[in-house]
């Protein structure tokens, strides 16, 4: 379960991977190459050009476990990850906090989004170039690669963001949890653009007592 919510309030989109309540990573300066500035203000303007997004996902666990659902995106600060059944899994980000389901265990955790680098999707602007959560970025073999990270207490990724180099669309990301296991998400056929009901993006709550 916990290694589920790391997977998804990373990103991506997308940790909760040192704890929630940690601050946001240290104010670090930056110095990037001409070639760099350029790739992240290409992503940058990738991400500030979607306003929602809806797409399949696969998502491969550190001890290789395959679970798949759909992911719902509408900016400023909404995102849902629902998962595919027999997963009891969902996550709901909205109103500044995200939730995480387990119709299982009948449980909803709550978290402040500003613990998570959710922002680095789900802010209304966007600029790679200046967040300090972005300590990296590289092109190579048709794709962008952007390197992040989650808290204070790193000054190295665990978090990994890929972009493809053309039209620079969301492929996939990866985040390093504490015990060094990685989980990666690919999207599966994203769709920019739907009109999403507000109904996605609803408070999740526990189911009532028998």
């Amino acid at each position: 379960m916990r290694r589920i919510a790391l997977a998804f309030t990373a990103l991506v989109s997308v940790a909760l991977l040192s704890g929630a309540g940690q601050q946001a990573p240290q104010r670090l300066h930056r110095a990037y190459s001409d070639e760099q500035r350029v790739l992240l203000d290409r992503v940058s303007a990738s991400l500030n050009a979607i306003r929602s997004l809806q797409s399949g996902f696969i998502q491969i666990g550190p001890d290789g476990a395959v679970e798949q659902g759909t992911l719902f995106i509408e900016k400023p600060g909404r995102i849902r990850f629902q998962y595919n059944a027999p997963s009891p899994v969902l996550i709901v980000a909205t109103g500044g906090a995200v939730y995480v389901k387990n119709a299982r265990l009948n449980t909803v955790d709550r978290y402040s989004l500003s613990d998570t680098p959710l922002g680095l999707l789900l802010n209304e602007r966007v600029d790679l170039a200046r967040n300090q959560a972005v300590i990296g970025v590289q092109e190579r073999d048709g794709a962008i690669i952007v390197n992040a990270r989650t808290s204070t207490n790193r000054n190295n990724s665990n978090i990994t963001l890929v972009f493809s180099s053309g039209n620079v669309e969301l492929r996939q990301w990866t985040v390093r949890d504490n015990q060094g296991g990685n989980t990666t998400v690919a999207l599966q056929s994203p769709q920019v653009g739907p009109t999403l009901e507000n109904a996605l993006f609803a408070v999740p709550v526990k189911s009532p007592s028998a």
